[in-house]
C-alpha cells in the first residue's frame, strides 16, 4: 500500500472516531480559513433563516387562527341572531309541544346557518318548568367538553359572545383541535338558554402543517445552496491563498525556484506577479551572496594553504634562531623570542582559518570512537596543569558521572575542553577552576566554571561570534586567535550536542558542553545546568573544597 493511501485511510479512520471530531474540528478551525469562513457564514445564514422561518410561521398560525376564529363567530352570530328573531315572532302560548317544536326547528336553522352539526344548549334557571324545552346535545357536543369557566361567564354576560379553544375527540382516540363559541338565546315562556357551537380546527391545522414543513424545508434548502455557493466562491478565493502560502514556505525552505501560478488580471493575478518578482529578487540576491561567500571560502582556503609552505621555512628558521638565542646580544635574544611566538601564533590561526573554511564548506567529517569524558577531562586538566600552574589557578574535577564511553570524535572533544578550559584560565582572575562532568540515559555533559570577573548578558550572547573579544584591551597571555569558541560550537553542533554559556559580571562564567549518546539530537533535562544558579560556593571559599580522585569516583560514580 502506498502512502497516500495509508494516510488517507489513517484520515478516513480518524474522521469515524467520534471522539476525536472536537479535536480534528478545533484544529480545523485555526488552521484552515476556508473552513472556518464557512462554518461562520453557514452558522450566521442558518440563524437568521431560523429567526425568519420561526416568525413566519408565528405570524401564519396567528393569521390563520385568527382568521378562522372571526369566520366561525360571524356563522355563529348570525346564526344566534336568526334564531333569536324567530323566536321572539313566534306565538306558543304556554303549549308545551308548540314550544319544543319551535326549540326543534330553531336547532335546525342555527346548525344550518352555523354550519355545524356540533350544537348544545342548557337552560340556565334552575327553576323547574313544564313548559321549557328540554337541554340538548348534537353532534358529539358534550357538556363535560365546556368548562365552568366558560359557561359561568356566558350565563353572566347576556349580550356578548364567548370562545374558547378545545379538544374535540377524534374518531382514532385522540383529540382534534376546535373552537367552542357560545352566547344566550332567550326562549318565549321558557328564559334564557346557553347555546354553544363547536367546530374542528383539522383542515387549518393540516394547512399550517403543510406550510410550516414547506417553510422549513425551503429553509433547508437555502442552507444548503448558501453552504454550495459559499463553499465556490471561499474556494476561489482561498486556494489562491493556500498557493501562496505553500509556495512562499517551499521559498523560505530554501527552494529558490517556486513561483505562483498567474492567470487574469484581477488582485490575485497581481500579487501572484508581485510575489514572482520579489523571489526573482530574493533568488538573484542569495545566489550573489552566496557566490561571494563561496569566493571567500576559496580566498580564505587557497591563501591558508599557499601559507603553510612559506610559514614552514621562516618557522624553521625561527626554531633555529631561538635554539640560539643565548648566543645573541640581548636585543636580538628578544626578538628571536618574539618572532618565534608571533610565528607559531601565526601557525596556530592559519589551522584555525582552515578548519573555519571547512565548516563553511560542509566538508567536517567526525571519526568516532567510543570515548570516557570523565577520562578525556582528566587527561587535558593534566595536559593544562603547567599553564594553570603559570596563572596560580587550582582547577578540580567534580565527575559524578560519565565514565562510560560514548561515541564521539575524540579529538574534536579534546579541543572542545582544552579551549574552555583555557578561557577560564586565561579570565579566571587566578581563581579556582571547577571541571564538572556528569551523565543520564539521554546524555553525557561537561562544564567549566571559573569565578573572574564574567561578562554581561550583551557580550555572552557574541561570545561564540568570530575574531570577538569581550574586551579588546584585555591582555592576552595564551595568545588565542578569536576562533576557538566559534570552532568549538561547529565541534560540538557536529555532534548533534549543545554548548551552552552562562555569564554574570562578578560571579563568573560556566561553559557547559552537552553530547547526546545515540547522536539522535538531545531530549530532555540537560545533566548539567548552563545557569548553576546560587551555588552557594563564594570564589574565596573554594579552599574549602577538596579535589576528586578519579579513580576512586570510577568505582561508585553514576555512568
Amino acid at each position: 500500500m502506498s502512502p497516500t493511501s495509508t494516510a488517507t485511510h489513517a484520515v478516513v479512520a480518524d474522521w469515524r472516531d467520534v471522539r476525536a471530531w472536537p479535536r480534528r474540528i478545533a484544529l480545523a478551525w485555526r488552521r484552515s480559513l476556508r473552513f472556518r469562513t464557512l462554518a461562520l457564514t453557514l452558522g450566521l445564514t442558518a440563524l437568521t433563516i431560523l429567526v425568519a422561518l420561526v416568525w413566519m410561521a408565528l405570524a401564519i398560525q396567528n393569521d390563520l387562527f385568527e382568521s378562522r376564529i372571526q369566520q366561525v363567530q360571524s356563522a355563529a352570530s348570525r346564526a344566534t341572531q336568526s334564531a333569536q328573531t324567530t323566536l321572539d315572532a313566534a306565538v306558543v302560548e304556554s303549549d308545551t309541544l308548540a314550544l319544543q317544536n319551535l326549540m326543534d326547528r330553531v336547532r335546525t336553522s342555527m346548525s344550518r346557518q352555523a354550519a355545524t352539526d356540533m350544537i348544545a344548549a342548557f337552560r340556565i334557571s334552575d327553576q323547574p318548568s313544564s313548559t321549557a324545552p328540554q337541554d340538548f346535545e348534537a353532534g358529539g357536543l358534550t357538556a363535560d367538553m365546556l368548562t365552568s369557566g366558560l359557561r359561568q361567564t356566558v350565563r353572566r354576560d347576556a349580550g356578548t359572545q364567548w370562545w374558547q379553544s378545545i379538544g374535540i375527540p377524534a374518531d382514532d382516540g385522540g383529540h382534534a383541535p376546535g373552537v367552542v363559541i357560545g352566547q344566550q338565546l332567550i326562549l318565549p315562556e321558557a328564559g334564557a338558554y346557553e347555546v354553544y357551537f363547536a367546530y374542528e380546527l383539522g383542515s387549518e391545522a393540516q394547512t399550517l402543517q403543510f406550510v410550516q414543513v414547506t417553510l422549513w424545508g425551503v429553509g433547508i434548502v437555502l442552507v444548503v445552496l448558501i453552504g454550495a455557493v459559499s463553499w465556490f466562491v471561499l474556494r476561489s478565493v482561498t486556494v489562491p491563498i493556500a498557493q501562496a502560502a505553500e509556495t512562499s514556505a517551499k521559498l523560505a525552505s530554501g527552494d529558490l525556484g517556486v513561483r505562483l501560478p498567474v492567470q487574469g488580471e484581477d488582485e490575485f493575478a497581481t500579487l501572484g506577479r508581485s510575489f514572482n518578482a520579489m523571489a526573482d529578487s530574493i533568488e538573484a540576491q542569495i545566489k550573489e551572496l552566496a557566490e561571494l561567500s563561496l569566493v571567500q571560502q576559496r580566498f580564505v582556503s587557497d591563501v591558508s594553504h599557499e601559507l603553510r609552505t612559506p610559514l614552514t621555512t621562516i618557522r624553521l628558521a625561527s626554531d633555529m634562531l631561538n635554539d640560539q638565542r643565548a648566543a645573541f646580544d640581548p636585543t636580538t635574544a628578544r626578538a628571536a623570542e618574539l618572532l618565534h611566538a608571533q610565528v607559531q601564533r601565526f601557525e596556530t590561526l592559519l589551522t584555525d582559518l582552515l578548519e573555519i573554511s571547512r565548516y563553511d564548506a560542509g566538508s567536517v567529517q567526525l571519526e568516532n570512537e567510543a570515548t570516557s569524558l570523565a577520562h578525556l577531562a582528566e587527561d587535558v586538566i593534566a595536559s593544562m596543569q603547567q599553564l594553570a600552574d603559570q596563572h596560580g589557578t587550582d582547577v578540580r574535577l567534580v565527575a559524578p558521572g560519565g565514565y562510560s564511553p560514548v561515541d564521539m570524535d575524540p579529538r574534536r572533544v579534546r579541543r572542545i575542553v582544552r579551549n574552555l578550559l583555557g578561557n577560564a584560565i586565561e579570565h579566571g582572575e587566578g581563581r579556582p577552576i571547577v571541571v564538572t562532568v556528569d551523565s543520564n540515559q539521554e546524555a553525557v555533559a561537561l562544564g567549566v566554571r571559573d569565578f573572574g570577573l564574567g561578562m554581561s548578558e550583551a557580550d555572552a550572547e557574541r561570545v561564540f561570534d568570530r575574531f570577538w573579544r569581550a574586551d579588546p584591551s584585555r591582555k592576552r597571555t595564551i595568545g588565542g586567535t578569536g576562533l576557538g569558541l566559534s570552532i568549538a560550537l561547529g565541534d560540538a553542533r557536529l555532534h548533534g550536542g549543545t554548548l551552552e554559556v552562562w555569564s554574570e559580571l562578578g560571579r563568573g562564567t560556566n561553559f557547559v558542553l552537552t553530547l547526546p549518546r545515540q547522536g539522535a539530537g538531545l531530549r530532555g533535562t540537560p545533566p548539567i545546568p548552563a545557569d548553576p544558579g546560587d551555588d552557594g560556593i563564594p570564589s574565596d571559599d573554594l579552599g574549602m573544597t577538596q579535589p576528586l580522585d578519579l579513580s576512586d569516583l570510577a568505582q561508585g560514580g553514576r555512568p
